[in-house]
């Protein structure tokens, strides 16, 4: 930048860079050339009092207060003076009558500021990891989603035997299916069970499930471990007490990390499908839709069946899509016929 000549005036602050200066030149914060901007003023009009000559927010207010650095019009080619003059010479514009300037429309951190009447509900510990993690998933991980529809007839028949028995000291639901479902194609898919490292991809040997449990502002992940190994009432009643100790914040850091793979079951909410986004450092997880009466062809003849949509969503760069469908086509195939999680 060119020195400003010697025979002028220093002023108290920072020199202003002179009229005509390429906004895009000076040095000022974001939020002041935001401000700036929606205030009409010229940023190379005002003394910068921050550090090297910067300006600030506290610049541009008082710019805004003083009502200094507006823009000069360029003064027409036969302007007429009050007194009739043919040229009269640029006057100084007056100092804008003092009146409310909006708020600006962007706060520092970089998000929109609603101009309707709201509430600032501030994000505690665990809102404010959920939104660090899940942004960072969603922006990181090369996420690509398989869906299939599973047939539950037999699995409903299958659970309403098993929670009918009369020594049954257990209450089975589909998740704790899906559960073992999940665990034994892991098992038949072990490339599967498996998380990104950079450079290298590191394959787990014991296959621990995670099951999304819903909190009062939040949720949690609680794992359950060697999945593959337990039957379907032990899953259950683990499943049940780590979702209990999760709502009552009782959880052991070691109790939700972990596993490469993850389910979302929001069926009980009545919802149809949906797809989930990866839990870091997870590879996988799964999206599991309510079980609905719908419309099928069998045998070339229409019935009804109860079908539930489930949608896998990988990390592209640990699973690609043969393996994906390999691995859900596995969950289907075992959920269709439950009796195999018995053996």
């Amino acid at each position: 930048e060119p020195e400003a000549p010697a025979a002028e005036a220093t002023p108290a602050r920072a020199p202003a860079p002179p009229p005509g200066h390429d906004d895009a030149r000076v040095f000022a914060s974001p939020l002041a050339r935001r401000m700036a901007q929606q205030a009409g003023l010229d940023l190379a009009r005002i003394a910068g009092s921050g550090p090297r000559g910067r300006v600030v927010k506290a610049d541009i207010e008082q710019a805004m207060a003083e009502g200094t650095a507006k823009p000069e019009a360029a003064p027409p080619a036969a302007e007429t003076g009050a007194e009739g003059a043919a040229e009269a010479p640029p006057r100084a514009e007056p100092a804008a009558a003092a009146r409310p300037e909006p708020a600006p429309a962007t706060a520092e951190a970089g998000f929109a500021v609603p101009s309707a009447p709201h509430e600032v509900m501030p994000l505690d510990n665990m809102r404010k990891t959920i939104a660090k993690r899940l942004a960072e998933a969603k922006r990181e991980i090369p996420h690509f989603y398989v869906t299939v529809e599973v047939e539950l007839d037999a699995l409903l028949q299958l659970r309403a035997e098993l929670n009918g028995r009369a020594a049954a000291d257990y209450k089975l639901s589909v998740n704790d299916f899906v559960i073992k479902a999940c665990a034994i194609a892991l098992k038949r898919v072990p490339a599967a069970n498996a998380i990104f490292g950079g450079d290298k991809i590191f394959r787990l040997t014991d296959i621990d499930v995670a099951v999304a449990v819903a909190l009062e502002g939040g949720l949690i992940t609680p794992v359950l471990r060697r999945v593959d190994g337990k039957g379907l009432a032990t899953i259950s009643s683990e499943m049940k007490d780590l979702a209990s100790r999760a709502r009552a914040g009782k959880l052991m850091p070691e109790e939700y990390q972990g596993g490469a793979f993850c389910i979302s079951n929001m069926g009980m909410y009545g919802v149809r499908d949906f797809a989930a986004i990866i839990n870091p450092p997870q590879s996988g997880i799964l999206a599991v839709g309510a079980g609905e009466q719908r419309p099928v062809v069998k045998d070339g003849a229409l019935a009804i069946a109860t079908v539930m949509t489930t949608t896998l969503s990988v990390d592209h760069r640990v699973v690609d899509g043969a393996l994906a469908a390999e691995l859900i086509g596995h969950v289907k195939a075992i959920l269709e016929d439950p009796m195999a999680l018995l053996l």
